[in-house]
């Protein structure tokens, strides 16, 4: 039987944005998203656990089952931004604070799991979407296990497991030895990454970028999905400065350096403003050719 818990919500809720850092890709087989419910399985300290969410306002339905059932119900209010207030954002351009009302069920919610976070963001350094989201997929099929529960998840690999495996048992994922590498050198200090959660942002930072093989864009991308800092702007995107220039100045060209202007009156609430506008769904007018999938063998 599930363990249950009912949470009071003050505020739209929307599970899809809210949750979309913790999916990587449609196919994910850790996670199901709609705006009402959600389900997730997850590794904790204290075991494996699925997670079932239903939003029914004004309440929020949580069942869980698993070893870690009774961790992850502690902790599922900072996991759906409950902590967050969307309403205390006060955007003054008219831009901005148009994204904001059409969504307002955006909370910057916080998962904790910084490996679990790190393995997804380190397959997607420097490759498209679309390779680096088969690459987890396959991982999670060969290397995790059913979820626990009715819900048929399966479990992200376990750290232990991926730390220990030579780089070339990457090579059937499309994963080249750098990035096997990164991953395998990030699992074997797992226990070192997980205490980041509980550090200032700051000092959370510097703890991920210390890592070999961690940059600034890694280490946004997990404080934005484990940490839940609503400042973390991810540099070196192929995508984000001009999707973030279109949106904010009608401008069909950006680079990090006129995302980071455009956003500077956020400072603070800038990956918030860089999530609405993800959210918008709006996109500039294509002037590039799509980057194409690579064989490893060319990395």
């Amino acid at each position: 039987m599930p363990l249950r818990r009912t949470l009071t919500i003050d505020g739209p809720l929307d599970l899809r944005l809210t949750l979309r850092p913790l999916r990587h890709g449609g196919g994910d087989p850790t996670v199901r998203l709609a705006p009402r419910a959600a389900c997730r399985a997850t590794r904790t300290p204290a075991g494996s656990a699925t997670l079932s969410i239903a939003v029914r306002p004004p309440e929020v339905e949580v069942e869980a089952w698993g070893p870690g059932a009774s961790w992850c119900l502690d902790r599922v209010d900072g996991l759906l931004g409950l902590h967050d207030d969307p309403d205390a954002f006060r955007p003054a351009d008219a831009v901005v604070r148009d994204l904001h009302r059409r969504a307002r069920g955006l909370r910057i919610g916080r998962s904790g799991a910084v490996t679990e976070s790190i393995v997804p963001a380190i397959l997607e350094q420097k490759v498209t979407s679309e390779e680096a989201h088969r690459a987890y997929r396959m991982l999670v099929w060969a290397h995790g296990e059913p979820a626990p529960g009715p819900l048929e998840l399966r479990l992200p690999p376990p750290p232990g497991l991926l730390a220990t495996l030579p780089y070339h048992a990457f090579h059937r994922f499309g994963v080249e030895r750098r990035r096997a590498d990164t991953i395998r050198r990030a699992c074997s200090y797992a226990h070192r990454l997980e205490e980041a959660a509980g550090l200032p942002a700051n000092e959370a930072r510097r703890r991920l970028l210390a890592l070999p093989g961690v940059g600034p864009w890694t280490a946004a991308v997990v404080a934005g999905a484990a940490f839940g800092d609503p400042d973390a702007v991810i540099v070196g995107d192929l995508h984000l400065p001009r999707l973030v220039s279109w949106t904010l100045a009608g401008e069909p060209e950006g680079d990090d350096a006129r995302m980071i202007e455009l956003l500077e009156p956020y400072a603070g609430q800038r990956a918030r403003v860089v999530r609405l506008v993800v959210a918008r769904g709006s996109r500039p007018p294509a002037h590039h050719p799509r980057r194409r999938m690579r064989s490893i063998a060319a990395i």
